[in-house]
């Protein structure tokens, strides 16, 4: 996406960080933020239409990914989705010691909330993953243990794109009677997810990796499983989640999924065609590098470490040239880690420093990526 800025052009490749809201689902919030300012909770008719469009939202959603309009409870995004899922999931077990099954691989929603339940008691097991950052199946059939309480693994992953076999772990979870969550945030919005085909019993995501605006996401919960609530409060989200629903912000994140869903595989083919003429400039200037993930990732999403040199480095170099793109380190004010997953996938250690993320949208084009490929070569070269 190439965006106007008071002295050049910014071409923005970070669409995995967040993405450009919709214009429609923009207006359709400002304009419920105006019209619409009741609490939908109350009795009185000027709270009847937040109650009609918090139910029609409901059901756009669940339409979305194959799910029924009970099942989807609205959140403030991924991370509490994520928090939900895991903590609500075994809180009921304590003072047991509960068991919860994670992959090495995870977003720090999921890793953080499992080690908090550790700090209460519970017991917590990592999965390994290939070097294409994908969990085998087998190595969670072996690691279930009677004391199991949720397992969960994402379907695309957040640094490398890539896409886990999510229905076979799923079934091999219900082979064993123990409830399956999947952080979709990554995923919805950007290929098919289909929670009844998947077989997934609990599902998160987040409005603003879809184009639609921040603070906003929800949960899909299966009928019939039993979960605590997470906010204690009111009556709201079927007294699962207190709080008064920010309905415009809801009303356009349906709108923007729905859009998304609709116009997902003429998206694909776009930034997919936008990935491989970086990666053929890339490889027709002899550069060295090492794509990440594997073929079986998200489309546009593409991770690239390059030898002895430094993510920082590429990242503020790039952005100096009006480029943004995001590093595979984490950066704190003593030190530059690693990346966890990256690690995971065994990234040689003189790449692994110099990782980099970029993963194109709907408003890039192909000459967006022949210019990141030419700013790169160049500055690669300088280094």
């Amino acid at each position: 996406m190439t965006v106007a800025n008071s002295s050049s052009k910014i071409i923005y490749a970070d669409n995995a960080a967040t993405t450009k809201p919709d214009a429609e689902a923009l207006a359709l919030m400002f304009e419920l933020q105006e019209k619409f300012f009741a609490n939908p909770s109350s009795a009185y008719k000027l709270s009847r239409p937040l109650k009609k469009i918090l139910q029609e939202s409901r059901e756009k959603i669940a339409a979305c990914i194959n799910a029924k309009p009970q099942e989807i409870f609205f959140t403030s995004g991924g991370t509490e989705s994520d928090n939900w899922a895991i903590k609500s999931s075994v809180l009921a077990s304590l003072p047991e010691r509960p068991n919860i099954i994670t992959s090495a691989v995870e977003h720090k929603a999921i890793l953080n909330s499992c080690a908090a339940m550790k700090n209460l008691g519970c017991t917590v097991t990592k999965l390994p993953v290939d070097k294409f950052g994908a969990v085998n199946p087998d190595d969670l059939r072996e690691k279930i243990l009677p004391q199991t309480k949720i397992i969960s693994v994402m379907l695309a992953n957040n640094e490398v794109g890539t896409i886990q076999p999510v229905k076979a772990l799923a079934a091999v979870a219900h082979e064993h009677g123990k409830i399956f969550h999947t952080d979709a945030v990554q995923a919805v919005g950007h290929i098919p997810v289909d929670v009844a085909n998947l077989g997934v019993d609990m599902l998160s995501a987040s409005a603003h990796k879809f184009n639609g605006p921040k603070g906003v996401g929800f949960l899909y919960v299966r009928t019939g499983l039993n979960f605590a609530p997470y906010i204690d409060g009111g009556g709201q989200e079927f007294s699962k989640r207190g709080g008064t629903e920010n309905v415009p912000a809801i009303a356009a994140m349906a709108l923007a999924l729905e859009k998304n869903c609709r116009e997902m595989n003429v998206t694909a083919k776009k930034i997919s065609a936008c990935a491989n003429t970086l990666l053929e400039n890339l490889r027709g200037k002899n550069v060295d590098f090492i794509l990440n993930g594997g073929a079986n990732r998200l489309p546009g999403h593409l991770s690239l470490s390059f030898k002895d040199c430094e993510g920082e480095t590429l990242l503020h170099r790039l952005d100096l040239k009006n480029i943004c793109v995001s590093t595979g380190s984490a950066c704190n004010s003593r030190q530059v880690q690693k990346s966890h997953v990256l690690q995971a996938l065994t990234v040689p250690e003189d790449y692994i420093n110099g990782t980099i993320r970029i993963t194109f949208g709907k408003e890039n084009s192909l000459s967006d990526a022949e210019n990141i490929a030419e700013n790169l070569t160049d500055i690669l070269l300088s280094l």
